[in-house]
């Protein structure tokens, strides 16, 4: 089957590679529907060293069950489905609590101790499928649901898991940092939970309309110290009580500090890439809160898809551009000069 490996930074390659197997009688095989490349998956991509051997990638994708093992009871063969970006076992005590993403026996895609491939590909296989796997009944391989569907697998549960851990509710201030795909799912579910005014730090005007259509209330394009007073200007000249940090670089934590108010929550989703941040007066001094982390994005599937399904929103908007999976490659460059916002595959 044609997958996605990454050798180097820069270095994206389509190959053949053997068809996935049951391994497990926990297992399934699941036929790619559709995939996607993340704005995660740029940063091995801008640092990645170089490897004799490839690594997979992508770690979200919808698709229909080909096979399951003996054990396998909640998914069967023929089912459309939904993969989130994590492997978990829905019984263990983390999973029953909600944070699957620290699943006891589970794990991610492209994990070599696990012996989870990437999703940008023909084909995976899928341990744990009985807590990993989501069936969404009636969906064909042709359904105009398959863009909102498939963000269900990470960004729109990950922008759902910086509202909720930053605890936006109705009559908020929010400012959403970011603004891309996680970015203005931040926005979108900023406005489902009650939010009043979400002020959004983006200076890519494609994006920040689709975010305002979204919720958005106000758009700042500025950055650095006069991107700060802007919110704060905005917010009433303290700064926001909710912050939602969906970038992961460290400039992007420093606005976030800019902008809260004292006793406020920053929540961050963004992968951080430093090791070392402001956490020393500047932080404990204001009484702030720093929440967030990996989104456990299948304890949120099942409360957002009825929205996906009744069409009430519309997260696949954040989908610019579609391609063919011999054209990864070129998806990857898209969305590192963005030209693109988030590339979906097609198989």
């Amino acid at each position: 089957m044609k997958a996605t490996l990454m050798y180097a930074a820069g270095d994206v390659r389509v190959e053949e590679i053997p068809d996935p197997v049951l391994k497990e009688p926990t297992d399934a095989i699941v036929r790619v529907v559709r995939s996607c490349i993340c704005g995660s998956d740029l940063h091995p991509y801008h640092s990645m060293k170089v490897a004799t051997h490839g690594q997979t990638m992508g770690h979200e994708f919808i698709g229909v069950v080909e096979d399951t093992g003996a054990e396998v009871t909640s998914i069967r063969k023929g089912d459309f489905v939904i993969a989130p970006f994590a492997v978990s076992d829905g019984t263990c005590e983390f999973c029953r609590e909600g944070l699957h993403t620290s699943c006891l026996h589970g794990g991610f895609w492209n994990d070599g101790d696990l012996g989870t491939q990437g999703g940008q590909a023909e084909a995976v296989r899928v341990p744990l499928a009985d807590g990993t796997l989501v069936a969404v009944p009636g969906i064909t391989e042709d359904s105009p649901l398959l863009a909102s569907l498939l963000t269900l697998s990470d960004v729109y549960g990950t922008g759902w898991h910086a509202a909720r851990a930053a605890g936006v509710t109705g009559g908020d201030t929010v400012a959403v940092i970011g603004d891309g795909a996680v970015g203005l799912m931040a926005v979108l579910a900023a406005k489902q939970l009650g939010a009043e005014q979400i002020i959004l730090m983006g200076r890519h005007q494609a994006r920040t309309d689709l975010g305002r259509e979204y919720g958005a209330t106000d758009v700042v394009a500025e950055r650095g110290e006069e991107g700060i007073a802007k919110v704060r200007d905005l917010a009433g000249g303290r700064g926001v009580r909710k912050v939602l940090e969906a970038v992961g670089h460290l400039p992007a934590y420093d606005q976030a500090l800019g902008v809260v108010r004292d006793g406020g929550t920053i929540a961050r989703v963004g992968v951080p890439q430093y090791s070392e941040a402001q956490l020393g007066w500047r932080f404990f001094g204001r009484n702030l809160t720093l929440t967030g982390g990996p989104a456990p994005a299948r304890a949120y599937i099942e409360p957002l898809l009825p929205g996906v399904l009744d069409g009430s929103v519309n997260p696949g908007k954040v989908f610019d551009r579609t391609i063919e999976i011999d054209q990864t490659p070129e998806g990857y460059a898209a969305m590192d000069v963005r030209e693109a916002l988030k590339v979906m595959i097609r198989l």
